[in-house]
């Protein structure tokens, strides 16, 4: 098996998983009422790989004629990297502007590690990159869906993972067998982990040789003994498609994620120990995920054009010089997410085992821009759109004999526009930016994939600022180094 379908996807969920939603167990997490909609959103990855208008980009051909899912072809060159890209943003529009993810953040991890155990092999004489070759294997020819846990619940920020009050802050070794590792702890931000088959643990930062054993690697079956996931019930507030034709289809789910004693066999540990490498690990992950974050936005930023610009035309100010303007910058947001995005793939680098490697500092200027400029580009699209965003009426009231002639007669737009039309446009830009869904999508933006500082901080240190320093010597005509 290479690819599988839709339903042996939702069949391979059903196998014993620990998951606890509002203090209940949750024992088939496909028939759920809230964590369905997630399992049913994950699909379209799977979707896309039957669709024949969809299949040649969510799919490659190997060289023994079977095909595999794109997302676990490992790029080696700028037009992998596109195409990698594209399939993000294709699969997110269809996911209603929120990404799949089901197989995005865990090929982004499967990059990383072979990066930094091919420098592990060769540094320190382990035998890691095998062991991850073998299991990206696995998960490419049975086709899983993975989850990534790497943000530990880190207690007091200020302190080392050895130093804080309780060990278990962040997840550690606590002991070995000849069989391999027993791990305790909790991660947190757990994207896709209830409808994933497989979670890959990375470190999330840094670490000093005092916390050896916290610099720990690893994969597990959802299903693991030991593993309990406690899912976040944000934004499962009953939804009908008329007021939420967005978020009453679409949803991911993060979870708190337990590690309580729980074993690891050798084969599917990655980091043990090899404390140097910790830091090295998050960042190339991070690096990948966060192209994978730029790749996903631009559904979202393209929304946000179309509806200011669809508001602006049924409430009929689109002619208006102020909407002109806010229009533009609307645009040129978008548009500059897009070319960067594309310029990062475009000066990638190939790194070994013949990895390429997006644009460390442009991914970085392209995620700093989305974040930094988010919150003033849903600003401006709910003024475009009106107040009415968050006062219209309820699909109820527009079918009510009583009252629906009224809604029909008032709540029209410009000549031409019925009042259903309006409400309709009116809530998908609520639902958009001014309701759970929405304040999940502002929330993200400033906190996913590495907060706003981080990336500030990365793109000083990937510019080249000493360049651009000797050339303002040399016109200033200064010859003594200045230190």
């Amino acid at each position: 098996m290479s690819l599988r379908s839709p339903s042996e996807y939702r069949q391979s969920l059903r196998d014993g998983r620990k998951i606890h939603y509002r203090g209940a167990r949750v024992e088939d997490v496909t028939i759920h009422p809230a964590l369905r909609i997630a399992v049913d959103h994950a699909a379209i990855d799977y979707e896309m790989a039957e669709d024949p208008s969809t299949r040649d980009l969510a799919t490659v051909s190997l060289p023994d004629g079977r095909r595999i899912s794109r997302y676990y072809h490992i790029p080696g060159s700028a037009q992998d990297l596109r195409d990698r890209s594209t399939l993000i943003e294709k699969a997110t529009a269809r996911g209603g502007t929120l990404v799949v993810l089901i197989k995005e953040i865990g090929t982004d991890a499967l990059f990383a590690l072979h990066i930094v155990a091919s420098q592990m092999d060769r540094l320190l004489g382990t035998g890691y990159l095998k062991r991850v070759e073998s299991f990206c294997s696995r998960c490419r020819d049975q086709d899983l869906a993975l989850a990534v846990a790497q943000t530990d619940v880190k207690g007091d920020r200020s302190l080392s993972p050895s130093e804080q009050d309780h060990p278990d802050y962040y997840v550690h070794k606590v002991r070995e067998t000849s069989e391999g590792i027993v791990v305790r702890g909790a991660k947190i931000h757990t994207s896709v982990s209830v409808n994933a088959n497989e979670i890959i643990v990375l470190p999330t930062r840094a670490l000093q040789e005092k916390d050896r054993d916290y610099a720990v690697a690893f994969a597990l079956p959802v299903a693991t003994p030991g593993l309990t996931l406690i899912a976040s019930p944000y934004g499962d507030s009953p939804k009908n498609a008329f007021e939420h034709p967005i978020s009453s289809r679409h949803k991911m789910v993060e979870t708190l994620t337990v590690f309580d004693d729980v074993f690891v066999p050798w084969e599917r540990v990655f980091l043990n120990g090899e404390w140097q490498h910790a830091g090295v690990l998050a960042k190339a992950f991070v690096e990948f995920h966060r192209f994978t974050a730029v790749s996903y936005k631009l559904p979202l930023v393209d929304l946000l054009v179309g509806c200011g610009q669809l508001l602006s035309e049924i409430n009929g100010i689109e002619r208006a010089g102020h909407v002109r303007e806010k229009m533009t910058w609307l645009v040129a947001y978008a548009e500059t997410l897009r070319a960067l995005t594309r310029m990062a793939a475009h000066e990638c680098r190939v790194l070994d085992p013949g990895v390429a490697v997006p644009s460390v500092l442009l991914v970085n200027l392209a995620k700093w821009h989305f974040a930094s400029n988010y919150h003033r580009a849903v600003s401006l699209v709910q003024d475009l759109s009106g107040g009415l965003l968050v006062t219209g009426p309820g699909e109820e009231d527009v079918q009510a004999p009583e009252v629906g002639d009224y809604i029909r007669k008032f709540l029209g737009g410009r000549k031409g526009v019925s009042a259903e039309t309006r409400l309709k446009a009116m809530n998908l830009v609520r639902d958009l930016t001014a309701s759970e869904f929405g304040g999940y999508q502002e929330v993200l933006a400033v906190h996913a994939e590495g907060s706003i500082e981080a990336e500030k901080l990365t793109i000083y240190r990937e510019a080249d600022v000493r360049r651009c320093r000797a050339l303002a010597m040399q016109l200033a005509g200064i010859n003594e180094e200045i230190k």
